[in-house]
């Protein structure tokens, strides 16, 4: 971990923070992108990639120069999306994909034996292709090829987010806020959390996950894996939200303020719930750039479905090249899916029921039993807004840009009863951590580890 080392908060940290403030602001976008170059080539040198991880350096000088002749509807922002993914798929997915052409032989001639990953490709990929789509669409400003380069080198945010937007970025980059003595406290206050999140909780489960191996798995009595798989959850919870409280704050040293990564996920009561608090600003992006240009939630039932297992699928390659990676992130499409239509069952149970509910006393009974009530979620949990009953009164629809995409607004049903959110949570933070499986280890390993656990 980069954020927990005395080079960064004394080389890179600090310095920069201190210099932010001090200079004009047209020298500002300068200092962010000077101490984001220093702090790639250094951490590439130190800890990833080596000489060859630091000359990765010339990617972003390209993505800035080539982004300069980004417009409106050009051809160009397509060609820059095209190159940006054969950057990522190079670095990252190069050694994986030849290694399926050639699963069966035993032997790829194909590999690339020095591979290895320049510093935050995944991230610093996502923002290059933002760019490229919303000047495309024409959604945000050129900017000045110092400010493009000061917000994809911003280096609080370049190993591993937020991802940024540059329409957000840029009005913060170039009128920060001058309240510094309230910036640095909250800033210092919020990556002190950060590390104590990363040293008191996240680096003391290793001792359990450290097991997740094919070997202890072999030996270990059942009811000990899923404490082990439990820590795991917790584990990358806290590891990573750990990074997103030290970046945000390290951003607000600057006066910056950059979107919100992690709120409270475990303790919501669906899936859909968990994905708009879990990793907000990946999500986000996951809906803008994948989902919606796939048809979102404007086409049939069944394109829905299979847009939101595209996009979750695509979320868990995203995550890492392996086919562990892509059964995650399938799972949690069919878990969104089978919410959607639960959701939608209950819609219709809803309205059909108060058309007659005079002769069904029992109803809010058994609405309180079910559990929770229909609410609003993320519009890649809605194809299109339902009929509605004169009985059945609606609420304003939730105000979040995700609701453009066809969220409808809620019925009113039975408010939920306390078992009833319980038992949602419980079903929720269970399937969530059953997923974690397959994340943690490879597929054989995730499959035994799941036999074990359910069969012995």
């Amino acid at each position: 971990m980069i954020f927990n080392t005395f080079a960064y908060f004394i080389l890179f940290l600090l310095p920069a923070a201190i210099l932010f403030r001090r200079v004009r602001p047209a020298a500002q976008p300068w200092i962010c992108l000077a101490f984001g170059a220093g702090f790639f080539i250094f951490f590439s040198l130190t800890q990833v990639g080596g000489k060859a991880g630091a000359i990765c350096l010339l990617i972003f000088i390209w993505e800035s120069i080539f982004s300069r002749f980004y417009k409106q509807g050009s051809i160009l922002c397509i060609i820059g999306i095209v190159q940006t993914l054969l950057f990522l798929i190079a670095f990252k997915y190069w050694n994986f994909l030849t290694g399926l052409l050639f699963k069966t032989s035993g032997h790829n001639p194909l590999a690339w034996s020095g591979a290895f990953l320049p510093l935050g490709i995944s991230f610093f990929t996502f923002e290059f292709i933002h760019y490229a789509v919303d000047r495309y669409r024409g959604k945000t400003p050129a900017g000045t090829f110092s400010e493009y380069l000061a917000f994809i080198l911003f280096f609080p945010t370049m190993v591993a987010g937020p991802i940024k937007r540059y329409q957000d970025f840029l009005p913060k980059l170039v009128n920060p806020s001058r309240e510094w003595r309230e910036d640095w406290r909250l800033g210092f206050t919020r990556i002190l959390a950060g590390l104590a999140k990363k040293f008191m909780v996240a680096d003391l489960l290793t001792a359990f996950t450290n097991h997740l191996n094919r070997a202890d798995i072999a030996q270990a009595q059942r009811w000990v894996l899923p404490i082990w798989l439990l820590a795991y959850g917790m584990k990358i919870y806290f590891d990573f939200s750990a990074y997103s409280d030290i970046a945000i704050g390290s951003a607000r040293l600057f006066g910056i303020k950059v979107p919100e990564n992690f709120d409270w996920p475990y303790l919501r009561t669906n899936i859909a719930e968990f994905w708009k608090h879990w990793h907000m600003s990946l999500y986000r992006w996951l809906v803008d750039y994948v989902f919606i240009p796939l048809g979102g939630s404007r086409v049939g039932p069944s394109r829905v479905y299979l847009n939101i297992l595209i996009t979750m699928l695509l979320s868990g390659l995203w995550h890492g090249a392996g086919l562990n990676f892509i059964v995650w992130g399938l799972w949690h499409g069919v878990l969104l899916v089978i919410h959607r239509l639960w959701t939608a069952w209950r819609e219709r149970s809803s309205m059909i029921f108060s058309r007659v509910r005079p002769a069904l006393g029992v109803w809010p009974l058994i609405a309180t039993v079910a559990g929770n009530s229909v609410q609003t979620i993320p519009a890649i949990l809605y194809s299109r807004a339902p009929r509605q009953s004169p009985s059945a009164p609606v609420t304003p629809a939730e105000s979040s840009p995700l609701d453009s995409v066809g969220a409808s607004a809620p019925l009113k049903t039975q408010p939920p009863s306390l078992g009833g959110k319980l038992v949602s949570w419980a079903v929720t933070f269970i399937m969530v951590n059953l997923g974690w499986a397959f994340f943690c280890m490879d597929l054989p390993t995730s499959l035994f580890f799941l036999r074990r656990l359910f069969f012995g």
